[in-house]
């Protein structure tokens, strides 16, 4: 997902956030989110994981704190 696009997201959902694995929180993931007022797909959510990682983190930490 594209930058601009990424930008967009908002109402996100992390899950498998382990404190065990602080601070680097590799297990966590986005389970869902929205974005243009509508639910990100699974294909959608599949790409942030793989290809978003510091996007990903941020979501944690912001879940976090």
């Amino acid at each position: 997902m594209s930058p601009e696009k990424l930008a967009k997201v908002y109402d996100v959902q992390v899950e498998g956030i382990n404190m065990r694995d602080y601070p680097d929180f590799v297990d966590a993931y986005l389970a869902s989110g929205k974005i243009d007022d509508r639910e990100l797909t699974e294909a959608e959510l599949d790409d942030i994981n793989d290809n978003n990682l510091d996007f990903v983190y941020d979501c944690v930490l912001e879940e976090l704190y």
